[in-house]
């Protein structure tokens, strides 16, 4: 598994590698996104924290966008993992309402005499800073939606059962209340420790990447 884990370390590290802001020009429509974050490295190379891709139809560079720019934590769950650790940091008390789902305007009405959205956009800023600042990334690009939540489930489980990718002990992810962030070392809770990939999915991958010519 390490030998897996150490090959798409060294593969993900050799191409074009994103920092915000990107052109959505350059990002396909379709496919998975790789998270890199300063100051982490596994293999000799810079460790991989997060594995992502989307569900919808062409939505690869949204999703992005969702991670990098929107400031609505309740659009992201990357954003909201972020937020956590860091108000879990500083023994911030609002992480409270920051785990308070806003997305429909009922719970936003059921929720405004509890909330100060002043201190939320702050938070939201603060995530802002610190996602644009802290992690770059790659693009490979799955049209087929079945296929992509393959790959992105296997990579992640390949990752996650690497007994070499550890996180420094200044991550930020350490600071997170979720067991499973600060066990794997990534920013994820789902498709840890699960089928890892295997020659053909290597294979695929690496075929991917030659035929994007993204080197």
């Amino acid at each position: 598994m390490d030998n897996f884990c150490e090959y798409i370390h060294i593969l993900f590290n050799d191409i074009k590698r994103y920092y915000f802001p990107f052109d959505k020009n350059d990002i396909p429509k379709c496919g998975i996104y790789i998270l890199f974050e300063k100051g982490e490295t596994a293999h000799s190379v810079d460790r991989i924290v997060r594995i992502g891709t989307h569900t919808g139809q062409n939505q690869l560079y949204s999703r992005l966008n969702q991670h990098f720019l929107v400031e609505n934590k309740d659009r992201s769950i990357f954003r909201k993992n972020i937020g956590r650790a860091i108000l879990n940091k500083n023994n911030d008390s609002f992480i409270e309402c920051w785990e308070l789902d806003l997305t429909t305007k009922n719970e936003k009405e059921k929720y405004k005499e509890i909330i100060d959205f002043k201190k939320q956009n702050e938070i939201e800023k603060e995530v802002t800073k610190y996602i644009q600042n802290n992690f770059s990334f790659i693009v490979f690009e799955i049209a087929n939606k079945e296929k992509r939540l393959e790959i992105e489930s296997k990579i992640i489980s390949t990752v996650s059962l690497c007994d070499k990718c550890k996180q420094t002990e200044k991550w930020l992810g350490n600071f997170s209340p979720k067991n499973k962030i600060r066990e794997s070392g990534l920013w994820l809770v789902n498709e840890l420790w699960k089928e890892p990939l295997n020659y053909e999915n290597i294979e695929y991958i690496k075929n991917i990447i030659k035929r994007g010519n993204f080197a």
